[in-house]
């Protein structure tokens, strides 16, 4: 057979979605290849498989697997003790290319690859450098900095104090107190931030990250009017740590867009709202409304995720709240996002429509809102979305198809009436369709004829000459009709490299 099939049929095996767990198994076999790899990262697999990916002996099979964003990463746990420190920084690393959804690591992940004592047994790097991939991977919880900050281990208590702004006062004084001395030190060498004086007295040495230093750090009066001086005051704007001096000239500042930018702030005296709410500028006045949903900071950020994002708003889907930096909660509570969904204002219904939480009964009305914003946020957001929403953002919004197709709950039928679309990438989407009479296997697109050659509704005869036509051969491979017994012999003649392909009274 030539090496052209054999590398279709097994990245199409790899991706056939009803493949029995004996099938994917052998393609652990190295001799497979590249599609072995590629089916340990990019799908979803059932647990034997994933048993025997877990302790496989070739290195590379752990590796794939550990950045796969489609297991449980519960699942995943024991390769954060795997004896090779390249499994271990995959996992650190987590999905390749930053999917826009990542899971958050279950704490036993975060605790081993926080607590180990080298970074694997093959030496090849630190525990440090791994812990480095975790840090910047958003696997990491917000709210985990907070369970950790009692924790009897030390390395955990001190991971905990490096996001000193997100925990609680009480866990501060703790750590600035803690009986270790290292934890103590991290303690006091975070702390800088919330300390007006040492704030001041580091920005010189910041150079150009000094702009996250006004937005976010507590500051003396001389560097608020540093700001006002050299016209840079919109850093400010957001900043919680502001004196009330300093909120009261931002609001009344002659620029709409800063006025805008602290309308919403829930530090406003009620005058100050008042102001704003009668502005002559139409977004100042506009924000001044969603003030009233903004009486903690942490109902702020949420809001000001949402506010002047677009409907092709890609940022990073973490957790389903909108962690609070100071406030006891971690998150607006169920009531308020009930609250927002049925107010006039978009913004609070685009907000609601974030929060996977809300309930079946609000999820239903906003599929049907006014506003296309909600409905896409709703769409990207949601487990309880409705397939026809997800659909139709597939079809209108192509900035969200790679995460929409993502969803393990995205509609596999019900998608023939868009087969004649203009988009290609819409035409595949219909084409494996099992509704679908005539699927398009001659589609000038040759996205669209391998997505038609995953068409269940093939007649075997039909799918059996897409099998042996390298257009169709990977299509026709991941076809969820093919029996365990065809797909078992698809793969001998890949694995023993013979000529032609089998029929099924072959097989």
């Amino acid at each position: 057979m030539s090496d052209s099939l054999r590398e279709l049929w097994l990245r199409g095996i790899a991706s056939n979605p009803t493949a029995p767990s004996d099938v994917l198994i052998r393609l652990l076999d190295q001799r497979v290849g590249e599609a072995g790899l590629l089916m340990c990262e990019g799908r979803d697999l059932p647990d034997a498989v994933i048993d025997a990916a877990l302790h496989h002996p070739a290195e590379v099979i752990r590796r794939a697997l550990a950045r796969n964003q489609h297991v449980d990463p519960v699942r995943l746990a024991p390769l954060a003790t795997d004896p090779s420190g390249l499994v271990r920084a995959n996992l650190a690393a987590g999905p390749r290319d930053f999917p826009r959804w990542v899971r958050p690591l279950p704490d036993d992940v975060l605790v081993a690859l926080f607590t180990a004592r080298d970074g694997g047994e093959d030496g090849r790097l630190t525990a440090d450098e791994i812990i480095g991939e975790l840090v910047s991977s958003r696997q990491i919880p917000l709210s985990f900095s907070r369970r950790m900050a009692g924790h009897e281990h030390p390395a955990l208590r001190i991971q905990a104090a490096l996001r000193w702004t997100s925990l609680t006062p009480a866990q501060r004084a703790r750590l600035l107190d803690d009986p270790d001395p290292a934890v103590q030190q991290a303690a006091q060498d975070a702390s800088w931030a919330l300390d007006p004086e040492r704030v001041e007295a580091r920005l010189p040495s910041l150079d150009a990250r000094n702009a996250w230093v006004f937005q976010s750090c507590a500051l003396s009066d001389a560097l608020v009017e540093q700001c006002f001086a050299d016209g840079t005051e919109y850093l400010l704007t957001g900043n919680q740590y502001i004196p009330a001096h300093a909120v009261a000239r931002l609001a009344r500042h002659p620029e709409a867009k800063i006025r805008a930018s602290v309308a919403v702030r829930p530090d406003l005296g009620p005058d100050l709202v008042a102001e704003l709410r009668s502005d002559p500028d139409d977004t100042v006045r506009a924000r001044a409304r969603l003030q009233t949903f903004s009486h903690t900071w942490t109902e702020y950020g949420t809001i000001q995720r949402i506010i002047g994002h677009g409907p092709d708003c890609l940022c990073p889907i973490t957790e389903p709240f909108a962690r609070s930096t100071t406030d006891p909660a971690y998150g607006p509570s169920p009531d308020w996002f009930a609250s927002c969904a049925v107010s006039e204002e978009p913004n609070l219904r685009r907000a609601a429509a974030s929060w996977p939480g809300l309930s079946a009964e609000l999820v239903e009305a906003l599929a049907r809102d006014a506003d296309e914003e909600v409905r896409i946020r709703l769409a990207c957001h949601h487990p309880l979305a409705p397939p026809h929403l997800l659909l139709d953002v597939f079809a209108t919004r192509p900035a969200h198809r790679p995460h929409l197709l993502a969803f393990p709950d995205f509609p596999r039928t019900g998608r023939a009436h868009l087969i004649d679309h203009p988009d290609p990438e819409v035409r595949a989407l219909a084409a494996s369709d099992p509704a679908l009479p005539e699927p398009p296997v001659q589609d000038s697109d040759p996205t669209v004829r391998r997505a038609a050659a995953t068409n269940p509704n093939l007649a075997p005869a039909t799918l059996e000459g897409l099998l042996a036509d390298p257009r169709t051969a990977e299509g026709a491979a991941a076809n969820p009709a093919l029996p365990a017994t065809r797909l078992h012999a698809l793969l001998d003649r890949c694995l023993n490299d013979t000529a032609t392909p089998q029929g099924p009274e072959q097989a």
